[in-house]
């Protein structure tokens, strides 16, 4: 795996602020054979002009894809990323999760064959999300005592998995769970996303895409592994979307675990 090279597929929309703090922060990591897609589901001028400014100082190759807005169409962006990806392993991170600076090294650790990550984020408050964005505040450089106290203020809504990192012992399991699928932060061979036709694009707004891809991975093979205590982002606090679609996007997925499919109706080889 130390020769593989890793795609990071950021998935953005109209929010260059949070996509700059993401992207500055992969700029930092201790391990550096990656590249970047900024996968753009059709943010505007303001957008395009801080990847121009991120690309003329990255230390790896940073490319933009974009589609044109349609409303939220997540699924098709993290495609478009894929198939732009050059990669044998891709990790989605979302364009609001700043990374820690062993980001890349730990998913690169946990990293096997015939299992998915499931990365892990802590949760940063709306108040603090906005003193980090104002102020270009570096994440990554938090001491201890600033960890601990932002912790204490409410800031952080959990603190020790930045203070402990565990092992890669324990993390898988053959038995499929739920709990805390989440695209924001996961990781995939390329390989595996080729055999199930990559996330579903018909699935309308927001909701469960991420839960499909999982069900339908996990139906054709593939093994979940837990990235908790080494893998972890700070999720810069938004607004929550639009839920209209979430009961039915919830429903299909229920019944894809049901009828073990594995195949996206529409996807990478759409």
């Amino acid at each position: 795996m130390s020769s593989v090279l890793i795609s990071v597929v950021i998935t953005t929309y109209n929010r260059p602020d949070a996509l700059t703090a993401v992207v500055e922060a992969c700029f930092a990591q201790d391990d550096l054979g990656f590249e970047i897609i900024i996968a753009d589901d059709g943010s505007g001028h303001n957008t395009r002009q801080a990847v121009a400014a991120l690309r003329a100082r990255a230390p790896v190759p940073l490319r933009h894809v974009w589609q044109e807005d349609l409303g939220f169409r997540a699924a098709r962006a993290r495609n478009l990323g894929t198939l732009d990806a050059r990669g044998e392993y891709i990790i989605f991170l979302d364009g609001d999760c700043v990374p820690q600076r062993n980001f890349i090294s730990q998913h690169r650790k946990l990293a096997q064959r015939g299992h998915l990550v499931q990365g892990s984020r802590i949760l940063l408050s709306e108040q603090a999300t906005a003193r980090v964005l104002g102020q270009r505040l570096d994440l990554q450089a938090l001491s201890l005592a600033d960890k601990l106290a932002w912790r204490r203020s409410g800031a952080l809504n959990k603190v020790l998995p930045l203070l402990f990192t565990l092992p890669d012992v324990g993390r898988t399991s053959r038995r499929f769970t739920w709990r805390r699928i989440k695209s924001c932060n996961l990781a995939v061979w390329r390989s595996d996303l080729e055999l199930v036709n990559g996330f579903d694009e018909s699935f309308l707004g927001w909701g469960h895409e991420d839960s499909d891809l999982v069900v339908r991975l996990f139906n054709a093979g593939v093994m979940r592994k837990d990235g908790a205590y080494a893998t972890e982002v700070i999720h810069l606090w938004h607004r929550e979307n639009a839920r209209d679609q979430e009961s039915s996007n919830r429903a299909t997925v229920l019944r894809r675990a049901a009828d073990r499919t594995v195949l996206a109706v529409k996807g990478l080889r759409a």
